[in-house]
């Protein structure tokens, strides 16, 4: 796939997929109504923190899909190569573990329990989709380069130095 078509896919899809799960369903959820806590305001910045984080990681692993995979994260317009470079050295699911940490930091900023409920759903939904569709066919598609990977890469919790390896 060229990398203009693999840009614009990924674009559009940022908007749909992450916009969705981290954008539409929280405001859903909560309409952005901050609930006012007492002494609730170092959680508030710490919340506010993980959001940034969260967006920085999502954008970065979006971009690396276009230039280092010439795909996007869209399962039909896959990228034609592995991608681990970049944040993918230290986990192997950035952008799930990125939009898992948004929604725990709107829950700390917005103080919104329901929050923690739908990352928790999302949580679920994630580890299965990836347990079930993504990594059976990375095993298929890459074969012994995606075991490798997965063996020196965790999924969930990054590592804190890069892996090395290609």
């Amino acid at each position: 796939m060229r990398r203009s078509v693999a840009a614009l896919g990924s674009t559009l899809f940022f908007f749909v997929g992450p916009g969705t799960v981290a954008g539409l369903v929280p405001w859903l959820l909560t309409r952005w109504h901050m609930r006012d806590l007492p002494l609730w305001a170092p959680m508030r910045l710490l919340g506010a923190a993980m959001i940034a984080a969260a967006l920085v990681v999502i954008m970065q692993a979006f971009v690396r899909f276009v230039v280092e995979g010439f795909g996007t994260p869209v399962p039909v317009a896959a990228p034609d190569r592995l991608v681990v470079g970049g944040i993918y050295r230290h986990v192997r699911n950035p952008m799930y573990v990125a939009l898992l940490t948004a929604i725990l930091g709107q829950a700390l900023l917005l103080a919104q329990p329901v929050l923690l409920l739908w990352a928790l759903v999302v949580w679920l939904f994630f580890s299965t989709f990836v347990r079930l569709y993504e990594e059976p066919v990375l095993a298929r598609r890459f074969g012994e380069s995606y075991a490798t990977y997965r063996r020196n890469v965790p999924a969930w919790w990054p590592r804190l130095s890069p892996w090395r390896g290609r």
